[in-house]
């Protein structure tokens, strides 16, 4: 059996990296910081998911003090590639780590999607 196969959501971000052009790692966290799953090999995935759940908490806070509705994401462009943080539902985050080469669009165009996915899987195990 595929790991794929056996953890759904880490089937779910090992397609995020597979088939976006830069996406080299990805975390899913619960919003306050606890490490669900994660395609990652160079990344510590625990101090990830508590970094990026601080980063989202802080963006809702300027997103509520700029009177611009939900946050949907934060987005951090680096020296070397991008950290891309998105809310998944309110429970949950989904953090991507990509390279230089990173597809901006392909990406955007495929976060609504993953979330979609992730927030099932995550509402199947609560339910469950």
């Amino acid at each position: 059996m595929s790991e794929a196969t056996a953890d759904p959501v880490h089937g779910v971000l090992a397609t995020l990296r597979d088939t976006v052009m830069g996406v080299t790692e990805s975390v899913l966290a619960t919003a306050d910081g606890l490490l669900v799953a994660a395609d990652a090999e160079k990344m510590h995935p625990e101090s990830m998911a508590a970094v990026a759940a601080a980063t989202l908490s802080l963006g809702h806070r300027l997103a509520e003090q700029g009177g611009t509705g939900g946050l949907r994401e934060m987005s951090a462009r680096c020296g070397t590639g991008h950290v891309v943080v998105t809310a998944v539902g309110s429970r949950a985050l989904l953090v991507v780590v990509a390279d230089e080469g990173l597809d901006l669009a392909a990406l955007r165009r495929a976060i609504p999607a993953v979330v979609e996915e992730l927030a099932g899987h995550l509402e199947s195990d609560v339910t469950s």
